[in-house]
């Protein structure tokens, strides 16, 4: 086999991988539903749990990358692609930790109807499970059009975002016997908001692996 033939074998695992890392992270996404509508404990417990195997294939990714970069000497868009690797695996990871994060606050709760607190919570994890798959699969893809897509759908989480802060507002002067449960909630959108951001990054880093552009910036 030749040493071009290996190198882009090595390029399409790295996709492979990273498509497997995305994968793992939509799955605790979806889980979080299964977890709060049916009061599932253990599906929480998993999701947690679930977060190692996503930072082990982090580091295994990483590894490969920097293999890539020091045997290899990647240039133009080969060089994009291995750094825009580099920089996806590191936003997917932490929307793994956002999971994991929320179904702990989740637990915290006592598995009390998110509804209690505001209905735009679960199309809120809904919409935020969107935009990941979109986000990695746009990047797998190298689907320029769909990245930007997903960028603009950013807009959706985000008014989202605000409609919760406002109904948990209007809870808590409303009732204040579970004000401690309401923060929690808020926390919980705010993770969701902040999984939208990090699948924003993850679309960004597919236009510049094609462009050599990052937030409207040349690089190279």
């Amino acid at each position: 086999m030749t040493t071009r033939k290996l190198y882009s074998e090595e390029l399409v695992q790295l996709s492979e991988s990273l498509e497997e890392m995305g994968n793992l992270v939509e799955a605790s996404l979806k889980n979080l539903f299964f977890s709060i509508e049916n009061k599932d404990m253990q599906l929480a417990e998993r999701i947690v749990a679930n977060d190692r195997n996503v930072n082990n294939l982090e580091r295994s990714i990483e590894a490969q990358c920097l293999m890539l970069i020091t045997t290899q000497q990647p240039i133009a868009q080969d060089l994009r692609t291995v750094s825009s690797i580099l920089k996806v695996v590191t936003d997917i990871e932490r929307i793994g930790d956002h999971a994991s994060d929320i179904a702990e606050l989740i637990q915290q709760m006592d598995h009390k109807q998110l509804e209690r607190y505001s209905g735009h919570l679960q199309p809120m994890i809904a919409a935020s499970r969107e935009m990941v798959h979109e986000a990695v699969s746009a990047f797998v893809a190298r689907d320029q059009k769909k990245a930007n897509d997903v960028i603009a759908s950013d807009d959706i989480i985000d008014k989202l975002f605000d409609k919760v802060k406002n109904d948990i507002v209007i809870h808590i002067k409303e009732d204040r016997s579970d004000a401690i449960e309401s923060l929690d909630a808020l926390m919980l959108a705010k993770y969701l908001e902040r999984i939208g951001d990090h699948a924003v990054n993850i679309c960004e880093w597919e236009i510049f692996r094609e462009t050599g552009t990052i937030q409207n910036t040349k690089v190279f």
